[in-house]
């Protein structure tokens, strides 16, 4: 990509994070009495009362240890410790995290879902990136967590079980595994975290991804075939850029020649297939033979779109990333100062909705991949 485009994005996008969105969501975002963060903050730059969801505190701990790592000046060491302080409220006796909480820190929802663990792995391991005086103690208590989700939710036929009860085997909480288990990696190198990513990886490659068509399905009967019915036919463009991303990552590692080939298809899938020309985002899902299948665009499959162009659009990389920064970009420039936009239907119009604390750990994650290609980019 040429220098002056990629430098522009990345000014542009580091001007709205530092400027409008980590401020705002630094105070409305946030509980001063607790230190938990909110939900959602509405138009009128409120936020929404809601049970707390375990998955958005261990999001928003991440944008704040990213925030410090890109050298946001505003209080994000404040908010880094306010989350992992609060997040104590969610531990259960077997060493798991429950599903949700309210607003005072009381049990809502008891229940362990692998998902929500997921995410307090991924957490842990950017708060310990920042705060080196905590590492070995927050890695203590992930590995200690990590045998706790392999002692409950290790399923017989490798990989790991949700707590869903409808939908037990998925493919999207073992990818929030293998970021986690990337990240511990790459912060410590200690086989355990590179172990559980292998494995990981071994079922994608082995069940998720389908070997005729290169596209990853979502859910999945007990020995990891494609569930039955309509729900096994699902494919997620989001998913596809979203695994890409981390497959061609893990295979850069390893030297792994066939994690980059099926990362490139999954690649191709998303683009060829999950973007809606007309109005030039990824929207939420085909069916197994690649047809539209769910119309609406959430915004968080364009942020899997960037980092999925960034890494793997080759000699296209240019036009790749500036298309879908641009989609991103619908989702900004309709809301607020400092908020997005989540759900923009087939009509071309947005949901009314507030903007979802949940989002914010998608946008950074993304404008962080950018901001190293940039970096990457100019530096000599």
């Amino acid at each position: 990509m040429a220098e002056t485009t990629l430098g522009a994005l990345s000014m542009a996008w580091k001007r709205w994070l530092f400027d409008d969105a980590l401020p705002l969501w630094a105070s409305a975002g946030v509980n001063p009495a607790t230190g938990a963060f909110e939900e959602a903050i509405g138009w009128d730059g409120a936020f929404v009362p809601a049970p707390l969801r375990a998955r958005v505190q261990a999001r928003q701990v991440y944008v704040f240890a990213t925030a410090g790592a890109l050298g946001w000046p505003g209080p994000w060491r404040e908010r880094l410790q306010g989350g992992l302080d609060f997040i104590a409220h969610y531990r259960r006796p077997d060493g798991l995290y429950r599903t949700k909480v309210d607003r005072a820190g009381s049990p809502v929802d008891d229940t362990p879902v692998l998902y929500d663990q997921a995410f307090f792995l991924f957490a842990a391991a950017a708060a310990a990136r920042l705060a080196p005086a905590q590492e070995a103690a927050l890695e203590a208590d992930a590995l200690a967590h990590l045998n706790a989700v392999e002692r409950h939710f290790r399923h017989p036929s490798g990989g790991f079980w949700e707590a869903d009860a409808d939908r037990p085997f998925q493919s999207n909480a073992h990818m929030h595994l293998l970021e986690a288990m990337l990240a511990w990696e790459e912060l410590t190198g200690r086989p355990r975290w590179r172990d559980a990513a292998d494995r990981i990886v071994e079922l994608c490659l082995d069940r998720f991804i389908d070997r005729q068509s290169g596209a990853l399905r979502e859910f999945f009967d007990a020995i990891w075939s494609p569930a039955p019915g309509e729900l096994g036919r699902i494919v997620e463009p989001g998913h596809q850029f979203e695994w890409a991303w981390l497959l061609k990552r893990w295979a850069d590692k390893r030297g792994h020649a066939e994690a980059v080939t099926a990362a490139r298809r999954l690649f191709e899938i998303g683009v060829t297939h999950g973007v809606d020309a007309a109005r030039g985002v990824a929207f939420n899902a085909l069916d197994d033979g690649l047809a539209p299948l769910d119309p609406v665009a959430r915004l968080w499959p364009q942020t899997e779109r960037v980092k999925a162009a960034l890494s793997l659009a080759g000699d296209d990389r240019d036009a790749q990333v500036a298309a879908a920064c641009a989609g991103l970009q619908r989702y900004i420039k309709a809301a607020p100062r400092g908020l997005w936009r989540d759900r923009l239907k087939p009509d071309d119009a947005f949901v009314d909705e507030p903007a979802p604390a949940s989002s914010f750990y998608h946008i950074v994650c993304a404008l962080n991949e950018l901001f190293a290609a940039a970096d990457a980019f100019s530096s000599p």
